[in-house]
Formats: structure tokens, sequence, C-alpha cells
């Protein structure tokens, strides 16, 4: 007994012709790649930057608002007995001591009246009024605590603490008015003709902003030189999440005998809320990456479609040598595979070149889950595969003869 033969069309003969048929127009097949590349590359790209702009809102967040917090001593009742709590001189260090606190600093505002603030021994009367900087007290965490950046020099140490020593260290704001742009030099400023050394200046700060326009004198220096009474506030930088703990505990390390005179601002653990605006963003650009590469699912569609109507003589000839329908439409199909897959590899590789380049731009840390890389190429090819199913039927269905006199 004879068996029938099988189809000898098989994978290997089915990717040649796709491949073949797809090198003979090799314009059509750039633009039609292109229009995957395209969709591809945006929901890539797109992915990545919400997740890299999510990552950077998230450490802004956290840098900022999520670990940083304040003791101040509390509004003062005059019907009550009992005299106003206040900060121990010694309260950053307390502070520092427990857990979950990285760094503590006090930081008073020292209220002097009319002082004469220059970088010269001499003031000139006839001189027009200019604004004076603010005069601050503060200790050596404060820096830390407050996410401070200094642009030149040193910030204020333990040594200048313990010594009482007449150094300075100027806000970027008041460096400016004062006209001290080096410090490398030891430049002096006055503060009513009392004469301190700039070891430093400060750039930038997350907290107490007004320590960018301020002279910033140690603490010590200010109490025996300006008769500073108290610490004005302790700023203190917690790790993410311990806020509410050291809430708890911070008054009671302070003052043992009366832990209710401070107020206490310490920040709580992230909120939904931002999680939610997050989520959001990833959607929204979700979205967008998604309309990009349905546009790209349309243009494979429109392609092959043109291609059909083109080779129609090419189908009826195979018909007529023996292909059958299954074999037509599966080629149509390879085809448009081919198209998406090269689209999807080349536009994810776009997507991520974009994501890191636009993270370089920012200084920011790229992040991008390598998983959505293989993920994309393989949209891509599934992108090409749906694309193709309508026209591939199309031309599985013409019959030979219709197709031979019409491709004539």
């Amino acid at each position: 007994m004879i068996r029938p033969r099988g189809d000898r069309f098989g994978a290997r003969d089915l990717f040649g012709e796709s491949v073949r048929g797809l090198a003979g127009r090799p314009g059509r097949l750039a633009l039609t790649a292109l229009a995957v590349v395209l969709g591809i590359g945006s929901l890539t790209a797109t992915v990545g930057f919400a997740q890299t702009g999510a990552r950077q809102l998230e450490a802004t967040f956290n840098a900022v608002d999520a670990v940083h917090g304040v003791v101040r001593p509390a509004e003062q009742d005059y019907g009550a007995a009992g005299a106003q709590a206040v900060l121990p001189w010694d309260g950053d260090q307390t502070a520092a001591r427990l857990n979950g606190v990285e760094a503590a600093g006090l930081v008073t505002e020292i209220e002097l009246t009319a002082p004469v603030i220059a970088a010269a021994p001499v003031h000139d009367p006839m001189a027009p009024p200019t604004r004076a900087p603010g005069v601050m007290a503060a200790t050596p965490g404060l820096l830390d605590a407050v996410s401070g950046t200094l642009g030149q020099g040193v910030w204020l140490t333990g040594f200048h603490e313990q010594a009482a020593l007449p150094v300075a260290v100027l806000g970027r704001d008041a460096a400016t008015l004062l006209g001290v742009t080096r410090v490398d030099n030891q430049p002096s400023v006055f503060i009513d003709e009392r004469s301190y050394t700039v070891v430093g200046i400060l750039d930038r700060v997350e907290r107490v902003s007004g320590l960018l326009n301020a002279v910033i004198v140690p603490q010590s220096t200010a109490r025996a030189v300006f008769g500073l009474a108290a610490p004005g506030g302790l700023q203190v930088k917690v790790a993410l999440g311990a806020g509410p703990m050291v809430g708890e505990v911070i008054t009671t390390a302070l003052s043992p005998n009366d832990p209710s005179g401070f107020e206490v601002s310490m920040p709580l653990p992230p909120s939904k809320v931002r999680q939610q605006v997050t989520a959001d963003v990833n959607s929204l650009f979700v979205i967008l990456g998604l309309v990009a590469l349905a546009i790209g699912a349309v243009t494979i569609a429109v392609v092959t479609s043109l291609s059909v109507i083109e080779r129609r003589g090419e189908i009826g000839l195979r018909r007529a040598l023996g292909a059958t329908r299954l074999n037509v439409a599966l080629q149509f199909v390879a085809e448009s595979a081919v198209v998406g897959l090269l689209g999807g590899l080349t536009g994810a590789a776009a997507g991520v070149f974009a994501t890191v380049g636009l993270a370089a731009a920012r200084q920011w840390t790229p992040v991008l889950d390598l998983r959505l890389v293989g993920a994309a190429a393989l949209t891509g090819c599934l992108v090409g595969v749906l694309a193709g199913l309508t026209p591939a039927i199309r031309a599985a269905n013409l019959e030979p003869a219709t197709a031979l006199q019409e491709g004539a």
C-alpha cells in the first residue's frame, strides 16, 4: 500500500520564502518595519521614562519630605504655670544617638538690633543702604540634617564649636550680597565690626532655606558673643519610615522631666497618594505607547494587503503548482511576523538607548526592567502576526485561475 506523501513545505521552507519575499522589496520592508520600530520604541521608551521618572520622584520624596523632621519648643502658654521648655545645648548629640536618626543639628536665628554686616572692616556711612544678610547659629550636624551641599570650603566642625572660634559659613545668597566669591584666601566678614573668618560657602539646602541668606556662626560662638539664650530648633534627618518611631521618643530623650514642652514634626511613612500618582503616570505612558504600537499594527496590515494585491500572479502560480491555502496564508503571516520581529528588536533597543540618554542628560539613574526588552521584541512579532492574519486569509481565498488572470 502506497501512502500519500505529506506536505513537503516545512518550517524551513516557509521561513526562507518569507525572507526572500521581503528581501525582494527592501524599501517597503524598511518603511513597514519603521512603523513597528516607532511603536515598540515608543512603548519601551515611555515605560522606561515612566519607571525612571517614578523612581526619581520617589527618591525626591524620600530625600526631602519623608526623611526630615524638626523639634521646637512649644509656644508658651502664659496662663499655665511653669517655665517654657527649652532645647538643651547638646540636643543634637542626644538626638543623633536615637535609633532611626541619621543626622541632627541645632539652628537658631539670631536677632540683632540694626546689625552692620559687611566684608570690609570700615563702614562707609555715605554708601547707599543695602539689604543685610541674617545671622544664624548652627552646630556641626546641621549640614547633614538639612541635606546641605557646600559650594566651597568646609562646614563648621566640632573643633570650631568646642573652641567657640570666630569663623563663619556664608549662605550662597549672603556670599553674593557681601561680594565673597572665594574662601581659599581666607576672607573675613564683619558683624558689628567683629571679624569672622569665612571657612565655607553653603550652596544648597533641602530645609531651612533661610540659611542661604545668612552668615552662619558656631552655636558656642553665638552664645559667647551675642548672648544666645537657647537653641531655636532641632533639625533631624531620619531613616525612611522611622519618623513616627523617632517622634515618640525624641522629646523624652531631650527633656525627661517635661517631654510635652516641644512641638514635633516628623515625616510619615510613604503615602498611598504618592503611590497612586506614580501608578497614574505609569498608566498614562503605557497607554501612549500602546497607541503608537496600534498605529504600527495598522501600518503592517495595510502594507501586507497591498502586497497581496500586487502579488496576485505569484499567489495564483503557487496555487497552480500545488501550494495549499494554508501554505499561502502561512507565508504572508510569516512575512508579517518577520517584519514585526525586526521592528520589535530595533524598537526595543531604541527605547533602551532613549531611556539611558534621558537619564544621563538629567543626571538620573536609569530604571528599566530588562524583561520588558524581551517582551517588547516578542510583542512586535505578535503584532506582526495579528496584523497579517486578515491579508493572509484574503490571499489564501484567491482562486488560482482568477489570481493568475488578474496577476497577468
